[in-house]
């Protein structure tokens, strides 16, 4: 017979098993590379070459500040090292946080791939210019015009569901697949790195990957 203490005991190690059940993928640290490799609706658009030795794959939102902080302190020194030298190839992916952030992406992306990075690196660096102000939207319109955008093309790309949708997919699929919860969130070969990493932390991983 199985007494009240050894039943609490019992569910308490249930509770405990289940626990660790669900927590334990959210707390790995690589990912299959294979996986990380399918691209989403939009397709990647990738800096350096695609037989690099690393790959480094950034899970970013516009509004956020620590993916600011990274572009603005981090990303210039690491593309002068390591992508404008062809030693690795890096992928920045859409994880919206807000309406806001997903907007941004899908103008960077409304444009087609050449314009992506120039446009995203725009947004990052006037952040607190457009997405920390009383009317975000309207600032943010003022800012695609330097890209380009005329106010037709502007809103015809914000009512683009199917752009609105792949966008989204991204985001969907980093969640569920890879566990992203923050941003940034970079996977270095599989290998996961939550926060905005400094460029000493990233050479610390890569250079032993690029034999260095």
């Amino acid at each position: 017979m199985i007494t009240r203490r050894q039943t609490l005991q019992l569910l308490g190690t249930a509770a405990v098993t289940a626990f660790l059940a669900t927590s334990l993928p959210a707390m790995a640290q690589n990912v299959a590379v294979q996986d990380l490799a399918v691209q989403g609706p939009l397709g990647d658009v990738a800096l350096g070459p695609e037989n690099a030795k690393v790959t480094i794959i950034e899970y970013a939102s516009l509004t956020c500040s620590h993916c600011a902080n990274f572009h603005k302190n981090t990303w210039p020194e690491l593309k002068k090292r390591y992508i404008d030298t062809g030693k690795i190839r890096f992928v920045l992916r859409e994880f919206p946080l807000d309406p806001l952030a997903t907007a941004g992406f899908m103008l960077a992306r409304c444009d087609g791939s050449d314009k992506y990075y120039p446009i995203t690196d725009m947004l990052f660096e006037q952040q607190r210019n457009w997405a920390f102000v009383d009317k975000p939207l309207d600032a943010l319109r003022q800012l695609m015009r330097q890209a380009g955008f005329s106010q037709e093309k502007f809103d015809a790309c914000l009512k683009d569901q199917k752009l609105y949708d792949a966008v989204n997919a991204v985001k969907n699929r980093g969640m569920e697949q890879f566990n992203v919860d923050s941003t940034p969130t970079f996977f270095i070969n599989g290998q996961r790195h939550p926060g905005s990493l400094s460029i000493d932390e990233i050479e610390k991983v890569i250079k032993p990957l690029l034999g260095e």
